[in-house]
């Protein structure tokens, strides 16, 4: 009967081994590395950057984790025995470029190379997030990629009250909120933010209470002022990503031109009566506001939903779905609406989607961001940018 030092030679002499000096230069390379370490081990310290995949679950969640099989991968553990088996295991599962670093993390850390001590949920958070740490396409680092997240919303109505709630809850770690309104009794048919109670309020006040109420892990940044050319980029450089909840054309256009110019995503929602649309706009890949609407309609025909009305449910379907993209493009996970618009009717209760492509008489790119002045708009939209 063979031994465990046969099928570790054998197991050796199957796979590719690299020490610790060519380790690192791949990693520079932009080589992953993937640790199969126990969560124990993995808590006293890791190489930045590591994806970390228990050696148990690498057969389930592999896939998940790492989906495209051409990734060049490093394999390591604490010593290297782990490692050899996982990129024996991986080689057998179609991935291409697999390697097990001699000496593991022990040595690697011996030689005085680059780690660091990861963060970690305490308890009250992992049984706060415990469904988020059952899927394997978000688990413990998602979630604390999450908690290191930061989202502005425009609005803190219609749209901004669903998507708040559920990114709150999500465990986005600092939501910030512009709007310069406040709580009015008409709001409460849809606005779930705020309530009776608060009615006279200033709505920032009024949703940071709900929200901290909601989940005491996040921070929330108030932002009581009108937007305007002189503070939607020292606002927007803050965050990682922007939902937009804006009522109004003038804004759509001022947010756009400053998205695009600091290369921030947005995820676009707005409504009208019975129907919705969604869409993320991604300055570096894909298609932004002005490539969908290069110029404003006239106001007669884009009327507001104080003078058209609204359901009071529509905007929780909305806004939930922006919120989802949120955390789609924060954790890369799945296809997001990047290029994509998805109108929804509730009438028929049906969804539809459309292409999106980019204009290329568009001037106001990320590529000309340089150019992009940001001014403020009144009325019919002007361009705002200077050739």
């Amino acid at each position: 009967m063979p031994t465990f030092r046969d099928m570790l030679s054998e197991t050796k002499s199957a796979i590719t081994e690299v020490d610790t000096d060519q380790a690192e230069k791949r990693r520079a390379e932009g080589h992953v590395i993937l640790d199969v370490r126990e969560p124990d081990e993995t808590a006293q310290g890791t190489i930045p950057g590591a994806v970390t995949l228990v050696r148990g679950m690498l057969e389930a969640s592999i896939e998940n984790r790492i989906p495209d099989k051409s990734t060049p991968i490093i394999v390591h553990c604490a010593s290297g025995v782990r490692s050899a088996f996982a990129a024996k295991t991986l080689n057998e599962l179609g991935y291409a470029d697999v390697a097990s670093m001699a000496g593991g993390f022990n040595k690697w850390k011996d030689e005085g190379r680059e780690w660091s001590v990861p963060s970690t949920l305490d308890e009250d958070q992992r049984n706060r997030y415990s469904r988020h740490l059952l899927l394997p396409e978000i688990g413990e680092e998602g979630q604390l990629k999450l908690l290191d997240s930061k989202v502005l919303l425009l609005g803190a109505g219609g749209l901004g009250s669903p998507a708040a709630l559920y990114l709150a809850a999500a465990g986005v770690g600092t939501i910030g909120i512009i709007d310069m309104d406040v709580v009015d009794e008409s709001n409460l048919q849809r606005q779930i933010l705020h309530n009776r109670d608060r009615v006279g309020e200033r709505k920032v006040d009024s949703a940071k209470k709900t929200l901290v109420g909601l989940n005491s892990d996040i921070n929330v940044v108030t932002f009581d002022a009108r937007l305007g050319a002189d503070n939607i980029m020292d606002i927007l450089a803050d965050f990682d990503v922007v939902v937009d909840g804006a009522d109004n054309f003038p804004s759509r256009y001022l947010l756009n031109d400053a998205s695009v110019k600091l290369g921030i995503p947005v995820v676009h929602g707005s409504i009208f009566r019975f129907e919705g649309q969604i869409t993320v706009f991604d300055p570096l890949d894909g298609p932004t506001y002005r490539d969908l609407l290069p110029e404003p309609p006239p106001p007669e025909l884009a009327p507001s939903c104080s003078e058209a009305g609204v359901l009071g449910v529509l905007p929780g379907i909305v806004g939930s779905i922006q919120a989802l993209e949120a955390i789609k493009v924060l954790l890369g996970l799945g296809d997001s609406l990047r290029g994509r618009l998805l109108a929804f009717d509730a009438l028929e209760m049906s969804f539809r989607e459309f292409k999106l492509n980019i204009d290329p008489d568009n001037k106001v790119t990320y590529e000309n961001r340089e150019s992009i002045e940001i001014v403020e708009l009144d009325g019919l939209c002007m361009p705002s940018f200077t050739p």
